[in-house]
C-alpha cells in the first residue's frame, strides 16, 4: 500500500516547526527518522495531512558532554549515538542498548528523539532513559521545558508532549564510581521488538555494597518501567542476593502484563524475571572488576 496524500512541510528552524505544528493542529504530525511513521502511513495505519520534517534542523543534532551529564539531539541517529565516545564513556547503558535497535538501517535513519517520543514501551531508548533518570528537553510556542522521563512517559505510545511541542534533546546523566551496566531482552528474532527486557545500573561502595541502582523494565506493560521497591530494598545491602532472586522480585508487582500471540502473561513475567537476573549479574561482575 501506499500514504495518504499529504502535504509536506520543512521547516528551516525549531521554532518554525512547533509554529507549523500549533497553525495545523491534529492534522500535522512530526517527522524525523521516519522508522516508525512511515511504516504505519504505508499500511494506512496512520493518516496525517501535514507531515513536518525536522531533517533540516541541524540546531537538533549532536552530543556533547556538559560537566556531570551527556545531552544529545533529539535528531541525533542512532549510529551516531552507537560511535559516539562520550556516550560511550559517560552513557555506557545507552551505548549497549543501542545495538539491537531494530536493524543497521533502522539505527541509520531513526532517531533518539523519535524513538523517545514514540514512547514503544517494548523499545530500548525509553526504557534507558528511564533507568538513568534522563531528561527530555522540549520546545513549544510558549517556550522551553525540561521533563523528567519518570513524568514523560503517560500511556501506550503516549507522553506529556503537548499536540504543539517537539523533542529537542535528552540529557542524561553521568555514573561516577565502581559502576556496571547492561541491557538484555528476548526477541523471536534478531531485530524485532522484546517480549520483555530490563536495563540495570549499579554502583557499588568500597565495601562492595550496591551503594546506588536502577532496574528498568520494558515489553511488560504499557510504558517502561522502574522496579523501586526492589531497587530501594538493595541499597546497602551486600550484592550476596541472588540474581534469580532480584529478577522474581522486581517483576512480582507487575499488574498490567497480558497475554497474547506471543505467550501469557505469566510466561512474560517469566521472561522479563529472566532479563532482570541476567542484566543484574552483568552489572555487577563490571561494577566489581572496576
Amino acid at each position: 500500500m501506499k500514504p495518504a496524500s499529504f502535504e509536506y512541510h520543512a521547516p528551516a528552524t525549531a521554532e518554525e516547526a512547533v509554529a507549523l505544528l500549533a497553525d495545523l493542529g491534529d492534522e500535522a504530525k512530526i517527522i524525523s527518522g521516519g522508522q516508525s511513521l512511515v511504516p504505519m502511513l504505508a499500511l494506512r495505519l496512520a493518516v496525517f495531512e501535514h507531515l513536518v520534517d525536522l531533517r533540516r534542523l541541524d540546531e537538533l543534532r549532536g552530543i556533547e558532554t556538559e560537566g556531570d551529564s551527556v545531552r544529545i539531539g533529539a535528531a541525533t541517529t542512532h549510529a551516531e549515538v552507537g560511535r559516539s565516545e562520550d556516550v560511550r564513556r559517560g552513557v555506557p547503558l545507552l551505548a549497549r542498548a543501542t545495538p539491537l535497535i531494530g536493524h543497521f538501517q533502522i539505527r541509520n535513519r531513526g532517531t533518539i528523539g523519535g524513538a523517545i517520543a514514540h514512547a514503544d514501551a517494548a523499545a530500548e531508548y525509553p526504557v534507558v532513559a528511564l533507568t538513568l533518570d534522563a531528561r527530555i528537553e522540549t520546545l513549544s510556542p510558549r517556550g522551553r521545558r525540561t521533563i523528567p522521563a519518570a513524568e514523560f512517559f503517560t500511556g501506550m505510545w503516549t507522553t506529556d508532549l503537548a499536540p504543539d511541542e517537539l523533542v529537542t534533546a535528552i540529557v542524561f546523566p553521568v555514573w561516577h564510581g565502581r559502576c556496571g551496566f547492561a541491557v538484555e531482552e528476548f526477541t523471536r528474532r534478531s531485530g524485532d521488538f522484546a517480549m520483555a527486557g530490563a536495563a540495570v545500573a549499579v554502583r557499588l561502595d568500597a565495601d562492595s555494597r550496591v551503594e546506588r541502582c536502577a532496574i528498568g523494565l520494558f515489553g511488560l506493560a504499557p510504558t517502561p518501567l522502574r522496579a523501586t521497591r526492589t531497587e530501594a530494598e538493595l541499597i546497602g545491602r551486600p550484592v550476596d542476593a541472588t540474581p534469580e532472586e532480584i529478577g522474581r522480585s522486581a517483576t512480582a508487582g507487575l499488574n498490567a502484563i497480558s497475554s497474547d500471540v506471543h505467550g501469557s502473561a505469566d510466561y512474560r513475567r517469566r521472561v522479563g524475571a529472566a532479563m532482570v537476573a541476567r542484566a543484574w549479574r552483568r552489572a555487577v561482575e563490571e561494577a566489581g572488576n572496576d
